[in-house]
């Protein structure tokens, strides 16, 4: 029993990203709404969007942790930017983690006016699955 991550033919065959994942019904689906470069107290903890990417991430892992999983089992990412910003940047310093398993990450990404926290620069959340056993 396994996650499979797929690039089917048809599709655009993108390094950056892959565009179907098949989850087996046994496993535990976990979500994580969305985190900002923010820490613990609910500052934003830089004004630099690469800083940021990269806390945001590191909020999921801490969200994740707490319900038994990784960023390795995150399944979908949904990452909102603030427009403006320096995009490379961004996905930059975030990229590296949101593979699995060395296969591009199933990602949404969107530019946006704002975000619901004053001063952040990036939302990310994530679909997780773990396999039983």
């Amino acid at each position: 029993m396994e996650i499979t991550v797929m690039q089917p033919a048809g599709l655009v065959a993108s390094p950056a990203f892959s565009h179907v994942a098949v989850v087996p019904p046994e496993a535990t689906t976990i979500y994580v709404g969305g985190q900002n470069g923010i820490d613990q107290t609910g500052a934003v903890v830089s004004d630099d969007v690469a800083e940021q990417s990269r806390r945001a991430v590191d909020n999921v892992a801490t969200a994740l942790a707490a319900a038994g999983a990784s960023l390795a089992d995150v399944v979908v990412w949904t990452v909102l930017i603030k427009e403006g910003v320096d995009l490379g940047a961004a996905y930059g310093a975030i990229a590296p983690k949101l593979a699995r398993d060395g296969a591009p990450p199933l990602v949404t990404a969107a530019l946006v006016a704002g975000l619901g926290v004053p001063g952040a620069l990036i939302e990310v959340s994530a679909v997780a699955a773990v396999l039983p056993g």
